[in-house]
């Protein structure tokens, strides 16, 4: 009988051993995962990266000793203003420092794209921009979560060790993310030793801080930022005294703030601002209060002033703007030269007729409506930044520009070019109704180059024209339109100008702080 049983259970281990391998099925250090088949490639979502405790730095998640279905995004952080109850399944504080996977060969080693959404460092999710378009293109994409506003960026410090790191803690959490793809990213077919990471507005503005961060160094191996140049002002003065500012608020105990409902603490978090350092008017070419400032020791310096940590001299990086980004646009409205140029005088004041020159001179087929609808914000700075990222740096820098417009509202604004690079035009819903042939070949150009970036650190894409890196000498642009083109130092008076006339509330700041 002993016999009998030991044959049937040698057989049962042999059959179990033989069985096929469910594909979708995958072993993480924390436990199994299955995904599902999305548009031709292996989805894995809301596979949890992170354990939270409030202000405090991202914990390991507990393992877990079943097969997690992971088939739908995760929730996103807790944002907004927090008067409305929002179903678990939608919005977490604990459960939302989760990420997402899309593969198409879990055998193989190809290069990893980690995505970091915007909405500044206050609101945002990753689930906008799902990565199955681009994963086609032989990488493999990852996005995420991670913790925002007043969760990610209350800074307690000046109450004590315990609270050293809890302005930081939501860049924490996206290094605790690369941490995870260092030690897992195998198992879906991606090497871990040639990340790139890549944002748009916000989530640009998160790429330029991790590479100030010595936590993240040598994580992630190239950079790509997208429309993320409005400079992050906030310094270690400015965050201590907010937070000290909450907690008075809240009653004067930092301990009991573990407590606090989300909304109060919001709440307070305004009250705290005004009351402080000041609240930020939206559209202002710089951003202060709950977000990431300079301590010395894991953030180093804020990007964009002019340029990045020394330890981030060896990262590849390409960075770029679209043509009209968050300037209001007046493309609907029939107007005059002439109507232009009083229009512009408040900005420009006697200096409007050197303004259309500059203009001319860069686009000379321009419209009296292009001269108040053009970017003002971003590339000025973005330029500023190159000119000295590429004279500092070891590593190449490449400068592009999205000039496509949509013809819902003939418009080239931020974020428009986002589903174009991640290859899934036909996501734009409003702005792109009916994708055509054009569209998709634009997409399939701007995806494959920024996959080409992320493989070799060089982004030109076979057919289209040259691409050299950027130099202050030649003033290389990449232009991403229907007609891709290659235009050198084409605008330098222009931006020179806006920097001079557009930023005169970020000058007034540097000169009292």
């Amino acid at each position: 009988m002993r016999l009998l049983t030991t044959f049937f259970c040698a057989v049962a281990f042999l059959a179990a051993a033989c069985a096929p391998k469910d594909p979708l099925v995958v072993r993480t250090q924390d436990g199994l995962v299955k995904g599902i088949e999305q548009e031709g490639t292996l989805a894995f979502m809301g596979i949890p990266y992170a354990r939270v405790e409030r202000f405090m730095p991202p914990l390991p998640v507990e393992k877990w000793d079943t097969v997690m279905v992971c088939d739908h995004f995760g929730p996103q952080v807790m944002q907004g203003n927090g008067r409305r109850e929002v179903p678990e399944s939608v919005m977490s504080e604990k459960n939302s420092c989760v990420l997402n996977v899309w593969t198409t060969d879990l055998k193989a080693r190809k290069p990893v794209m980690l995505w970091i959404h915007g909405g500044g460092f206050d609101s945002g999710s990753a689930a906008g921009n799902p990565g199955m378009g681009l994963a086609k293109q032989d990488v493999v994409v990852v996005s995420l979560n991670h913790r925002l506003n007043i969760l990610g960026f209350l800074d307690l410090s000046a109450y004590g060790e315990k609270y050293k790191h809890s302005g930081m803690v939501g860049m924490l959490d996206i290094v605790q993310a690369l941490e995870w793809i260092r030690d897992n990213i195998k198992a879906f077919g991606g090497d871990p030793s040639n990340v790139t990471i890549f944002g748009e507005s916000g989530g640009g503005g998160k790429v330029g801080t991790l590479m100030c961060m010595p936590a993240a160094r040598g994580l992630f191996h190239k950079a790509i930022i997208m429309s993320g140049t409005i400079l992050n002002v906030n310094t270690k003065a400015m965050t201590e005294e907010l937070g000290q500012a909450v907690v008075e608020q809240l009653g004067g105990d930092v301990e009991k703030l573990s407590d606090v409902p989300y909304s109060d603490l919001v709440a307070a978090g305004q009250r705290a601002m005004a009351a402080s350092i000041g609240t930020r008017s939206p559209g202002t070419p710089m951003m202060w209060g709950f977000g990431p400032a300079p301590d010395g020791e894991v953030l180093l310096q804020q990007p964009f002033q002019p340029d990045f940590a020394e330890i981030s001299s060896d990262v590849p990086l390409m960075i770029g703007t679209t043509f009209n980004e968050l300037q209001r646009r007046v493309y609907g409205t029939p107007m005059t030269l002439d109507e232009a140029r009083e229009r512009l005088r408040p900005t420009f004041g006697d200096r409007v007729d050197e303004y259309i020159a500059a203009f001319a001179q860069a686009w000379p087929n321009y419209t009296p409506q292009d001269l108040l609808s053009i970017d003002m914000m971003f590339r000025p700075k973005t330029l500023i930044t190159a000119d000295a990222v590429a004279t500092a740096r070891k590593a190449p820098t490449w400068m592009y520009m999205f000039t496509w417009k949509s013809p819902a509202d003939q418009g080239s604004v931020h974020g428009y070019e986002l589903n174009f690079c991640f290859n899934t035009p036909n996501l734009h819903g409003r702005v792109l109704p009916e994708p055509s042939q054009a569209d998709w070949q634009l997409a399939q150009n701007m995806s494959r180059s920024w996959a080409n970036f992320a493989i070799t650190g060089n982004p030109n894409v076979e057919g289209l024209p040259e691409w050299q890196p950027y130099t202050p000498e030649n003033g290389e642009c990449f232009i991403f339109d229907y007609e891709c083109s290659v235009r050198r130092n084409f605008d330098r008076p222009l931006q020179a100008l806006l920097n001079e006339c557009c930023f005169r509330q970020l000058d007034e700041f540097r000169r009292t702080h």
